[in-house]
């Protein structure tokens, strides 16, 4: 039989050990070469992204994040916010339109599962709906730096299945 002390101290290890084993089992932390592959991408999408090709925006925001979700933030001079976002393992297929100065990067899913929210619409104003197809325009795209963007997105995209 276990002393009144020990049953408290038999608690907080058994507690402990649980919180450990669920870190080791279910917490993920991407490799450094994930990392290198995460931070890449969102230096492309920084570089490349064509903020004047979308009309008079204040700010803008594209990001590929740790757990494989592509979101995109737009916000016009007159207010109007879009945001968009879909996770990579819905993601179908990528194609590009335009030349190596300027293009549109379509990332395709098979059904509407890109998320669309649009704020202060002095027409429409605040609407959600889905999408099939996430319209990126892009400046200064080389056919390799789009072809390695293509690689991480679909590596991410086969993580995660």
């Amino acid at each position: 039989m276990l002393k009144p002390h020990m049953r408290g101290r038999l608690k907080y290890m058994v507690t402990g050990l649980f919180m450990l084993a669920s870190n080791v089992n279910y917490g993920f932390d991407p490799d450094a070469s994930e990392l290198k592959m995460l931070g890449w991408s969102n230096r492309c999408f920084t570089q490349c992204y064509d903020a004047n090709a979308s009309g008079k925006l204040k700010k803008w925001e594209l990001t590929l994040s740790s757990n494989a979700f592509i979101r995109m933030r737009r916000t016009y001079q007159t207010g109007k916010q879009e945001y968009f976002s879909f996770h990579l393992q819905r993601l179908d297929d990528m194609d590009y339109l335009g030349t190596v100065t300027s293009g549109t990067i379509k990332l395709r899913t098979a059904d509407a599962d890109i998320i669309v929210q649009t704020y202060n619409d002095r027409k429409g104003g605040d609407v959600d709906t889905m999408a099939s197809v996430l319209s990126i325009p892009v400046k200064n795209m080389e056919p390799e730096k789009l072809d390695s963007l293509r690689n991480v997105l679909f590596y991410f995209k086969n993580r995660n299945m």
